[in-house]
């Protein structure tokens, strides 16, 4: 029969004791102690670490707030950014050459004009793998450049080609941020409509026909 909500929660501990009597013996004792201590012993180390890792980023702290306004890239993100690149952007020639570096341009595989591979080169593989849960954490806000970005690209390329573009995109902003040593700036979701305003009356025009509509397009006065 099912509790009353309002009934007061059985005292389990009786029949904890009565399951553990006869079955925890002493050396069972022993080796949770022992896992215990190598819990506090393995917190220590991560403390001592966290500790000499904040003393090596102090001269980054403006590097690290800036990458934190990169979509996807938090503190931990930041502090890998730095470590792997060191922070110094002069020693790639341009946002592509680091992009090539990291290993997020999409590999040249053409014939004929067409594109036949997506795979990306072998590149850091620490940063790779950052930018690529970037990425994922990007395309979810919608209202993003980014995340516009990855749905028109993905519905002519596929989702995996999309995601390397971002991946891409991420880095080229890491190395503006780093270089020019000023936060990320979002385009803003409605970058492409901006850009070529009559491809998108074109795309509406399109879609408005396919429903058996058409509309008319007039400059709206000052």
């Amino acid at each position: 029969m099912p509790t009353s909500p309002t009934a007061e929660p059985p005292n389990r501990i009786p029949a904890l004791i009565d399951a553990l009597d006869g079955e925890f013996t002493g050396h069972h004792a022993f080796m949770v102690r022992h896992y215990l201590d190598e819990i506090d012993r393995w917190k220590d180390v991560i403390a001592t670490f966290d500790t000499r890792i904040v003393q090596l980023l102090a001269d980054h702290e403006r590097d690290m707030e800036v990458l934190q306004t990169v979509p996807g890239i938090g503190r931990l993100g930041a502090e890998i950014v730095i470590a792997e690149t060191g922070g110094d952007m002069t020693q790639f020639a341009s946002a592509h050459h680091l992009a090539s570096w990291i290993g997020v341009c999409p590999g040249q595989n053409e014939s004929a004009g067409v594109s036949k591979s997506g795979r990306i080169r072998p590149g850091n593989a620490n940063l790779k793998r950052l930018l690529g849960i970037a990425a994922m954490v990007a395309i979810r806000n919608k209202d993003s450049y980014l995340g516009v970005f990855f749905r028109r690209l993905s519905a002519r390329r596929g989702g995996k080609r999309a995601l390397v573009a971002v991946t891409h995109k991420l880095a080229i902003a890491i190395w503006h941020v780093l270089h020019n040593h000023q936060p990320y700036r979002d385009l803003g979701a409605d970058h492409f409509t901006r850009r070529d305003p009559e491809r998108a009356m074109r795309r509406m025009l399109k879609e408005a026909n396919t429903l058996g509509l058409t509309i008319r397009f007039e400059p709206i006065q000052a």
